[in-house]
């Protein structure tokens, strides 16, 4: 009976628990990793959309009369982007000489915290 003892072979209880101990810690590494991207990736959503909003107002303004009324001297807000959670505001410069305007176009948004796109071109006579 002895030498049957001596021959089983198995895992203590503190062996399964150490095993378990560890692949819990290795799982909530993983866990938290996978939030993080989730994270990153809807902020990248987000700046994606502000950008395609900012590049696509500063296109429309690029070809617009230089003279046009949505390229008077001043701050327009646009308010909030209809369908979206985005604002967008249009600075417009004039130099001292009136022969350039300074065009820029900024989309912000505040979901986790205040963002902010912004995109400048000038625009001549």
């Amino acid at each position: 009976m002895n030498n049957a003892l001596k021959r089983q072979k198995g895992f203590t209880l503190i062996e399964v628990v150490a095993a378990l101990v560890i692949l819990a810690v290795g799982l909530l590494g993983i866990a938290a990793m996978q939030i993080t991207s989730t994270r990153s990736n809807h902020f990248s959503h987000d700046m994606t959309q502000a950008t395609i909003l900012a590049q696509d107002k500063l296109e429309y303004l690029k070809n617009l009369s230089y003279n046009d009324s949505n390229l008077n001297h001043g701050i327009h807000d646009e308010g909030i982007v209809p369908g979206t959670l985005f604002t967008r505001f249009i600075e417009v410069a004039e130099d001292s000489g009136n022969s350039m305007k300074t065009i820029t176009v900024t989309v912000r948004w505040t979901e986790r915290g205040p963002h902010a796109v912004s995109f400048t071109t000038i625009r001549s006579k």
